[in-house]
């Protein structure tokens, strides 16, 4: 498993997390698309935007692997924002490859962009 250096671990000041110590020894997590619903928490909310922000920091327009990136909080963007890359695409391979589609996410989290 790819160990993004430099990626932040998790929203300072609370428990989301962003990015996993060590592989799961049964396998990957498998990522899912997730509906984001309108009356979601605020808190929920910003963690979306700071994960967004960081991945957008990171890669850029870049594809990017996996690796230690939390599967639960790429589900919230999978989909809409971040695309796969590979195809076929295995949601349960820590070295399936992804994409941010920049469009997307200039529309769902424009702070994050700048």
């Amino acid at each position: 498993m790819m160990k993004h250096r430099g990626f932040p671990g998790r929203l300072p000041g609370t428990d989301y997390q962003f990015t996993l110590r060590r592989a799961n020894p049964k396998g990957a997590t498998p990522i899912v698309a997730r509906e984001r619903y309108r009356d979601r928490r605020p808190a929920d909310r910003r963690a979306d935007e700071a994960f967004a922000a960081a991945l957008w920091a990171h890669f850029g327009e870049e594809p990017f692997e996996r690796g230690n990136l939390d599967a639960g909080r790429l589900s919230w963007l999978f989909g809409r924002e971040v695309l796969p890359y590979d195809d076929p695409f295995d949601p349960t391979d820590y070295e399936a490859r992804l994409v941010i589609d920049a469009e997307a996410m200039r529309r769902a989290f424009p702070e994050a962009m700048e």
